[in-house]
This record gives structure tokens, C-alpha cells and sequence, in this order.
């Protein structure tokens, strides 16, 4: 007969076995998963952070004096914050950005994205830092839409998959007869470029991009608002991994606390206003109240440098409307708005010194006009120094690249003119050592001194007779009486 006692112990210890191969198996499951690193770890072990973003003067972009841009500044400090290095990702197809996010491939997306409920279902949104409108984008020259329904005969084109076609899609449904086009590999910037030369009649762009591009593509103008104010935020994959993400959100809080995001806006946002491009009856004036008090010393720079004066001058009102004590957001400053580092290698001490800023810009100037071959004739060398002067002498060499390419002349600034705004297009930025560059920046820049040297010219010389500089001095004594 069984001892059922015995019995009893048999069973315990076979289900206490098979509790403890259980308990075996589950820690093989979870061991492996405490041990795996989590993706902060990741980033700090690699010693870096990747972020993907758009080229463009709101978020990324290569400018004269290195790698800038609000959101590169930004992602820069949160790296810094980490004490590892930025490695930057570019694409100007949104659906690309988003496909590089949630395959890996970059640790979250800081390029201008506006918050939406659609783009919640994938991804995680870190704090806003910036509210922005979308607005409805018309040229100065063209008659100016009311509304939506006044858009019929025009052309108005959009970037595919962004939040700009959410809101006209929302828009339709007022306003039925509502069409547009889209675009996947073209940027804003391109688009209101694109308005500026009269090749499509409407864009929507947000606030801030119409800002900046305000500045330099001067017959933009805004025809209404088609949405309510939205919110920009990083985007972070949707994983339950959210390590990074949380270490984002307290840089956020403590920077937003401190005031630091609000400073870093200012940089990049806050001088809109004060260099906008004035009209010419407000430039006249300035030629009599501010431009008489330097005449002399545009006249020494020039001499020294072979240079034209009036042509200096045009370039110094362009840099600063001829304020000594012009400072930019990006560390420029003067009446030639020189760089700290320029101004070290030209032996300027004082950049906010009217007569060194001058001849600092005149030296400036006549040392990157000497660096181009000798192929490069005059006046065309002194447009490409000047170009050179805004964007940087290698993107001007870049451009002349593309030129050839083209099989264009790439020592005519005519031609010139037609390849630089090609550097902020994929293209052909993917083809040149320097990358990516706001191309159309230094043809508006020479441009527009060229057209504030021949009003200069004309109001100095309007019977071509030429004058002495004592005969200059009289005509800006009068001129204020005749304005």
C-alpha cells in the first residue's frame, strides 16, 4: 500500500520543480531585456546624437561663417547638454524625414514640424518651442486674393505631406473649387522663390520662413492666414523606449525656464525687422543724414583698394544702412558688418569704429576679389567678390561647378546669377564639396547694391559732369531740404 504522505511529497517537489524552471525560463526572457541599453545609453556610449532635418534658413543650413540655423542651434545645445557630438541628416522630403526617424536611422527629427494629430499616430512630440501661422503667399506685382475663392485662376503649389496640405484640405471644404499642386522634393524656401520670380502665382509657407525670406525676396507679400496659429516641436519615434525623449522634455523645461530658447529665437528671429529693405525715397534720405558723415573715409577705402566708392557705399548701406553701431544676431557688426574672426585676420580692433569697419570691409572685399583666376574679368569679378562677401567664397566656386556643368559660362555673372540659387536645391547641393547654401541670398545682395549704386550715382552725378568731393558735401547739405 502507498504512503500517501510520500505521495504528497513527490507531487511538491515536482510542481516546485516546475515553478523553478519556470522562474528559470522567465529569467532568460527578462535578463536579456534589463541588459539591453537603452537608446540614451546608446547615445551616450557612442558619443553621439543624430538628428534629421530639412536645409533651409529656419532649421539647417551652411552659412558663410559655418553650420547654423534655429533648429541646428538648438540641437546643438541638447547635445552639449549630453556632452556628446551633433551629427546632422538631411532631407527635403517630408515622408524621407519620417521614414529616417522610424527606421533608426536617426535619433528624432528637429526640422520645423508643426504639431498634428495625424503625425501623433507615429510619432512622439517633444515640447513646442515656437507657434507659427500658415499664410497664403502672393507677389507684390500680382493682384492680391481675399480669400480662397479668389485662387481659381492661379497656380498655387505646396510640399507634399506637410501640415500646409492638411489645412487646405481643411480649406476645400469651404471653398470647394479649391485646388492645388504638391510637391515631394522641393523645400518652402524654393517654393516662395519660386513667388518671388513670378514661375507660380500662390504658396503657403509658415510665418517664420515669410520672415526671414521677407528680407531678401523683397516682392513677397502675405494675402491672409489659412490657418490659427500652430505649435513646432521635435519628433521622437513612437517606441517604448522613451529615455531620450525624457531627457529632451527636462531640457526643454529647464530651457524654456531659463529663458535660453527665448534668446535663441531672438538670434535668428528678432532682427527681421530691423534690416528690412527700406524704399528708395527712405534710402535718399539716408544718402543726406547718415552716408555724409563717412563720405571721406568711403573715399580713402576706396582709393586705397581700387575700388569705386559709390559702389563701397551702396555695399555698406546694403550690410547696415550705414549704422557704425549695427549688430546682427550671428555676431556680425559695424557699417560693414565684418565677423569677429574676419575682422582678426584684417587687423580690425574695433568693428564698431565707422572708419576700420570701412576700410576693413574695403579690404575684405579687394582680398576675396584677388583670390578668383585671372579669367574672371572686371566688373564681373567685383560681383562675384561680392557675392563671395554674403555667402562665401566657396559656394561662389561651387556655383561656377555647376555652371560649367551646365555648359554656361562660369566667369559671367550673368550666368552667375542663374546657378547660385541651385545650391539650396538637392540636386545639384548633393554634387558640390560645400553643400547647401540660400543661393538666391547673394544674387538679391548684389542686386540690390547694384541698384543702391546707381541711384547713388545718379543723385550724385544727374548731368554726368562728375563731381569733386567738397561739390559732394554741398548736394548732401541740400538734399535734406529737398526731401
Amino acid at each position: 500500500m502507498d504512503n500517501p504522505l510520500k505521495s504528497s511529497r513527490c507531487r511538491l517537489m515536482g510542481l516546485s520543480l516546475i515553478l523553478l524552471i519556470s522562474v528559470i525560463l522567465m529569467l532568460f526572457k527578462v535578463i536579456p531585456l534589463l541588459l539591453k541599453p537603452t537608446m540614451l545609453s546608446h547615445v551616450l556610449d557612442a558619443g553621439e546624437l543624430v538628428i534629421v532635418t530639412r536645409n533651409s534658413s529656419t532649421t539647417y543650413y551652411e552659412g558663410p561663417n559655418g553650420k547654423t540655423g534655429f533648429e541646428y542651434d538648438l540641437a546643438k545645445r541638447f547635445a552639449e547638454s549630453l556632452g556628446v557630438e551633433l551629427r546632422v541628416i538631411t532631407s527635403d522630403n517630408l515622408h524621407e524625414i519620417f521614414e529616417i526617424l522610424n527606421t533608426g536611422k536617426a535619433h528624432f527629427a528637429a526640422a520645423g514640424l508643426t504639431i498634428t494629430e495625424s503625425r501623433k499616430e507615429y510619432v512622439r512630440f517633444a515640447p513646442s518651442y515656437m507657434d507659427v501661422t500658415e499664410q497664403l503667399i502672393y507677389n507684390n506685382q500680382s493682384y492680391r486674393p481675399r480669400t480662397a475663392e479668389d485662387l481659381d485662376d492661379g497656380i498655387l503649389e505646396v510640399i507634399d505631406g506637410s501640415s500646409h496640405v492638411e489645412s487646405l484640405i481643411e480649406l476645400k471644404t469651404k471653398y470647394p473649387e479649391l485646388n492645388w499642386n504638391t510637391h515631394k522634393n522641393i523645400d518652402s524656401e524654393q517654393l516662395l522663390y519660386l513667388v518671388e520670380n513670378q514661375l507660380i502665382d500662390y504658396t503657403v509657407a509658415d510665418s517664420n520662413e515669410v520672415s526671414l525670406n521677407q528680407r531678401f525676396l523683397l516682392e513677397l507679400r502675405v494675402a491672409f492666414d489659412i490657418s490659427k496659429p500652430k505649435k513646432l516641436a521635435w519628433a521622437f519615434p513612437k517606441i517604448k523606449d522613451s529615455s531620450l525623449y525624457d531627457k529632451a522634455m527636462s531640457f526643454f523645461w529647464r530651457n524654456l525656464n531659463d529663458g535660453e530658447i527665448t534668446h535663441l529665437i531672438e538670434k535668428h528671429y528678432g532682427h527681421v525687422d530691423k534690416f528690412d529693405y527700406v524704399g528708395n525715397r527712405i534710402y535718399k534720405r539716408h544718402i543726406a543724414t547718415r552716408l555724409s558723415k563717412y563720405l571721406d573715409m568711403y573715399h580713402e577705402a576706396a582709393d586705397k583698394y581700387n575700388l569705386d566708392w559709390k559702389l563701397l557705399a551702396a555695399m555698406g548701406y546694403q550690410e547696415s544702412h550705414w549704422n557704425p553701431k549695427a549688430v546682427s544676431p550671428t555676431g556680425v557688426r559695424g557699417i560693414m558688418m565684418l565677423t569677429r574672426q574676419t575682422a582678426g585676420l584684417l587687423g580690425v580692433k574695433n568693428r564698431l569704429d565707422p572708419k576700420s569697419s570701412i576700410f576693413g570691409g574695403a579690404k575684405y572685399l579687394d582680398r576675396i576679389r584677388r583670390r578668383f583666376p585671372e579669367e574672371l574679368k572686371e566688373p564681373d569679378r567685383t560681383w562675384y567678390a561680392m557675392a563671395a562677401y554674403n555667402v562665401g567664397y566657396y559656394h561662389v566656386r561651387d556655383a561656377q561647378k555647376i555652371a560649367e556643368q551646365q555648359g554656361k559660362d562660369p566667369n559671367k555673372w550673368t550666368d552667375l546669377q542663374t546657378t547660385l540659387p541651385l545650391l539650396a536645391r538637392k540636386k545639384w547641393y548633393k554634387k558640390t564639396k560645400y553643400g547647401y547654401a540660400r543661393g538666391w541670398e547673394p544674387v538679391k545682395y548684389v542686386t540690390n547694391i547694384r541698384r543702391y549704386y546707381d541711384l547713388l550715382e545718379y543723385q550724385l552725378s544727374p548731368d554726368k559732369n562728375g563731381r569733386t568731393k567738397d561739390e559732394e558735401h554741398e548736394v548732401f547739405s541740400i538734399m535734406p531740404s529737398v526731401l
